[in-house]
C-alpha cells in the first residue's frame, strides 16, 4: 500500500484532469477536427468526434481519470450529447482552480463560490429558452434567416410580448416592483425594437409580464409580479451533486412519445412539420445525418397520421452499417436491414415473396442459456466418467430436439435477441429456416406488435399463441434498385406493413470511418429526442454561454460592501457569508473563465477567429456592448436575431443563403455544465490517494516514488 499527499506542490488531481481534458480540444463545438484512434494489438484505425469515444481509448489508470471516464460516460448514457462540452470544461474549471489555490483562496470558498455562481447562471439563461412550437412555426415558415425572429417578437402594435413567437425575460438589479419603459413609436411599423435602448427591466429571477395600459399605445408596464404565460412554464432544474443517475428523469431509457405540436393550426406547408429543421439546427453540418433523420421524420410522421401514434419515436430506429458502399447510399429504409451470412442470404432467395412465420425470443438460442436467476456457475463443473461421448449425445439429442420444435410449428423465421448456437444454426439452414441473432429488443417489439408473436425464452415454451404471421424477407437493394453482395456479409430486409420500424442504413468506403457515421446520426437523433421531451431549446452559437459571461461581470462587479451585505441572500450560506465575499470576485472570473475559453475555442474551430487571442478580443468586445446597452438579454437577442453573435453567423453553414438559426439542447447542457463543475470540486477537496494492490515495485522504481509514502 502506497500514500501521497496529493496537495504537494500543486493539486495533482487536478492537473491529471486538465492534462486528459487537454485531447479533446478539437471536438468542441460544431465543426470538429476528428482523431485517429489506433488499435496497437490489431494496427487497425478508428475515426472519432466523440469524447466518449475518446475518453474510452486514454490511459486512464489514475484515480482522477477513472472519475472523468465515469462522469463522460454517463452523460453519454443519459443523453448522448454534450460529453465534448463537459470534456473541455473540466480542463477549463481544473486549471481556474489551481489558479485560485496559488491565490491562497480556501477550498471552501471555492466550493461555495463556484457552484452557487454556476447555480445562478443557469437560472440567469432561462431567459433564453424557447418552446418547441415556437421553434417550429419559424423554421416551417421558411424564415431562417436573420430578419426570422424580428417579426414575430416585436408585434408590439399588435400583441403584448406574452404571445411573441420567443419568450424571453430580462433581469436587471432594481428594487422597484413596476417601472414604464418607453417604446419607440416607429416600431410597430417596421416590426423591429431598439434594443440599444433598455427594453424591460424585471426583478431578478422573475418572469416579466409586459401589459399593455389602456389608452397608451407608445407605453408598457413591466410588472414583477411573477406571471407565467402557458408558452413559456418554467421548468425547475434539480442539479445532481453525484455522478449516479439515480433520481433523475432518464431520458435515454424513456420512449419518446411526443404528440402533434401543431395541433388546431392551418395544413403546415413543411412536410416534416418542423421536426426536420429542428433537427438540422440542432446538429448544425452534418448534412449526412441530417437528411436520414428528416427522412425518418416524414416515415414516422406519416404513419402517425394514420395509426394515431407518436409523432417522434426513438425506439422505432435502427442502424445497419453497410461498409464497401459510397456514403451516397445512405437511406432509410421501412422495416429491419441486418447483414448476414451468404448462406443464410440463400435461404432468404428461397422465402422471398413468401408470409413467414415468425419466432420471437428474448434470451440465447443455445443450449447451455438459462434465464436470469437460473444461469449456473461459472466456477462449477461436473466431472463426468466419459465427458466427450456424454456430452455428443446430449448435444446431439438437444439440437434434434429444437429443430423437430421449429418444424412441427412451422417456422421458418426465428429473431433471436442473444446468441444462436453454430450448429443449429446450420441445421437450420439446412431446412430453410432463418434464424437471425444479436436482434435488439425494440425490434422484436415492434414486429411482436405487427405481427402478434410474442416472445419466449426457451424453444419448449412455444405454443401456437406465440408464432407471428405476415412477415416477409427479401435481399436489401440500393437506391438504384440492385441487391447488394458485399462479400462475407449480405444486407437483408425483414418486412411487413405498417411495421413500426426504420432502419438507417448508413454506408461508406472507409472502414475507419463507420464508426463515425454512426455516432454522428445516433447524436443528431438523440438531440431531437430531448428538445421535444425537454419542449424547448436554448439560443444557439455561444449566446448561452456569453449571458452567463454577462451576469457573472456583474455579480462580480458589485461593490463589496454590496456584496457583503447581499452574500447571505445570493449564495444562501450564513455561516461562509463573511469569508466568501473577500474572494468572491477571485472565484467567479475563474468561473467564467471556463465559458470564455469555450467560446473562444469554438471560434477558433470554426475559423471565426484566426487565434484565441483574437477570439478572446471578440468575445470581450460583445461583453462590453451587452454591458453598455444596460440588458445583456436584449443584446444578445438582438445579435442571435441579426445572425452577428461572436464575429459571424448563429453557425458556420449557411442554408439557402441566410444564416442558419442553431439551437441547442436545454438539460443535456445545463447538467454537462454540472457534471463538470462537479467533478473538478470533488478532486478539488481530495487530500490524499492511496494505493493497494501489487504495485510496489512499480512505484518504487518511478519517477513519483518520492511523492509516496510506503506503508
Amino acid at each position: 500500500m502506497a500514500f501521497r499527499d496529493v496537495n504537494a506542490r500543486r493539486h495533482i488531481g487536478l492537473q491529471q484532469l486538465s492534462s486528459l481534458a487537454s485531447a479533446g480540444r478539437t471536438l468542441v463545438g460544431p465543426v470538429k477536427s476528428c482523431k485517429f484512434i489506433v488499435d496497437e494489438s490489431t494496427n487497425q484505425s478508428t475515426l472519432i468526434c466523440s469524447a466518449a469515444r475518446l475518453i474510452e481509448n486514454l490511459d486512464l489508470t489514475s484515480a482522477a481519470g477513472q472519475l472523468l471516464n465515469e462522469t463522460i460516460q454517463a452523460q453519454n448514457k443519459e443523453f448522448k450529447t454534450g460529453m465534448s462540452t463537459l470534456l473541455f470544461l473540466v480542463g477549463a474549471w481544473s486549471k481556474a482552480v489551481l489558479e485560485c489555490l496559488e491565490q491562497n483562496v480556501p477550498v471552501s470558498a471555492i466550493v461555495s463560490v463556484m457552484s452557487e455562481g454556476l447555480n445562478s447562471c443557469c437560472e440567469r439563461v432561462q431567459c433564453l429558452q424557447i418552446s418547441i412550437d415556437n421553434v417550429n412555426k419559424e423554421l416551417c415558415s421558411g424564415s431562417v434567416g436573420p430578419n426570422a425572429l424580428k417579426s414575430k417578437t416585436c408585434q408590439t402594435g399588435r400583441d403584448s410580448l406574452l404571445n411573441a413567437q420567443i419568450f424571453f425575460y430580462f433581469q436587471k438589479d432594481i428594487s422597484a416592483p413596476e417601472e414604464a419603459i418607453p417604446i419607440n413609436p416607429s416600431s410597430n411599423q417596421d416590426g423591429d425594437c431598439n434594443f440599444n435602448k433598455c427594453l424591460v427591466s424585471p426583478l431578478v429571477g422573475e418572469i416579466a409580464s409586459l401589459v399593455k395600459p389602456a389608452g397608451d399605445k407608445s407605453t408598457y408596464v413591466v410588472s414583477g409580479s411573477g406571471v407565467t404565460a402557458s408558452s413559456c412554464n418554467k421548468q425547475k432544474f434539480v442539479h445532481s451533486r453525484y455522478f449516479s443517475t439515480l433520481g433523475r428523469s432518464n431520458f435515454s431509457s424513456q420512449q419518446g412519445n411526443f404528440q402533434e405540436y401543431l395541433s388546431g393550426q392551418s395544413a403546415d406547408p413543411c412536410e416534416c412539420y418542423g421536426l426536420g429543421h429542428l433537427a438540422t439546427a440542432l446538429s448544425p453540418g452534418n448534412q449526412t445525418s441530417m437528411k436520414l433523420l428528416q427522412s425518418i421524420v416524414v416515415h414516422q410522421r406519416k404513419r402517425a397520421e394514420s395509426s394515431r401514434s407518436s409523432q417522434f419515436n426513438i425506439a422505432e430506429i435502427v442502424t445497419c452499417c453497410l461498409l464497401g458502399l459510397p456514403e451516397s447510399y445512405s437511406c432509410v429504409s421501412p422495416g429491419f436491414v441486418t447483414l448476414v451470412s451468404p448462406e443464410q442470404a440463400a435461404v432468404i432467395k428461397y422465402l422471398e415473396d413468401k408470409p413467414l412465420r415468425i419466432l420471437l425470443m428474448d434470451g440465447d438460442l443455445t443450449e447451455q442459456y438459462r434465464h436470469l436467476g437460473f444461469n449456473r456457475p461459472s466456477n462449477v463443473r461436473t466431472i463426468l466418467e466419459h465427458p466427450s461421448l456424454q456430452d455428443g449425445r446430449v448435444r446431439e439429442s438437444w439440437l434434434s430436439s429444437m429443430l423437430d420444435i421449429l418444424i412441427n410449428f412451422e417456422v421458418n423465421l426465428v429473431l433471436v435477441k442473444g446468441n444462436v448456437c453454430e450448429n443449429l444454426m446450420a441445421r437450420c439452414i439446412a431446412d430453410g429456416i432463418l434464424v437471425i441473432g444479436s436482434v435488439t429488443w425494440d425490434v422484436l417489439c415492434a414486429f411482436g406488435q405487427a405481427t402478434g408473436a410474442q416472445p419466449v425464452t426457451y424453444l419448449t415454451q412455444l405454443n401456437p399463441s406465440c408464432v407471428g404471421s405476415g412477415a416477409q424477407a427479401e435481399l436489401w437493394k440500393a437506391c438504384d434498385g440492385r441487391a447488394m453482395d458485399l462479400g462475407e456479409l449480405v444486407p437483408v430486409r425483414i418486412k411487413m406493413q405498417e411495421i413500426p420500424l426504420l432502419t438507417a442504413v448508413l454506408t461508406t468506403t472507409v472502414a475507419s470511418k463507420m464508426q463515425l457515421i454512426e455516432d454522428q446520426f445516433w447524436t443528431s437523433v438523440y438531440r431531437l429526442h430531448h428538445a421535444l421531451n425537454d419542449k424547448k431549446v436554448f439560443l444557439g452559437g455561444g449566446a448561452v454561454e456569453l449571458l452567463c459571461l454577462s451576469h457573472v461581470q456583474t455579480l462580480v462587479e458589485r461593490p463589496l460592501e454590496a456584496a457583503n451585505k447581499n452574500a447571505v441572500k445570493e449564495f444562501r450560506s450564513p455561516w461562509l457569508a463573511a469569508p466568501v465575499a473577500e474572494y468572491k470576485s477571485v472565484v467567479l472570473q475563474a468561473l467564467a473563465s471556463g465559458w470564455k475559453q469555450y467560446l473562444s475555442v469554438v471560434m477558433c474551430n470554426t475559423a471565426k477567429a484566426a487565434s484565441e487571442l483574437e477570439a478572446c478580443t471578440s468575445v470581450d468586445h460583445h461583453l462590453k456592448k451587452a454591458a453598455d446597452c444596460g440588458c445583456p438579454s436584449a443584446y444578445i437577442l438582438q445579435e442571435f436575431r441579426r445572425g452577428n453573435l461572436l464575429k459571424g453567423g448563429s453557425g458556420p453553414f449557411p442554408a439557402h443563403g441566410e444564416g442558419l438559426k442553431v439551437y441547442n439542447n436545454v438539460t443535456a447542457k445545463t447538467e454537462a455544465w454540472w457534471r463538470a463543475l462537479n467533478l473538478v470540486l470533488l478532486v478539488l477537496q481530495t487530500d490524499a490517494e492511496i494505493i493497494t494492490g501489487p504495485k510496489r515495485s512499480q512505484l518504487l522504481n518511478s519517477h513519483v516514488s518520492s511523492d509516496f509514502m510506503f506503508l
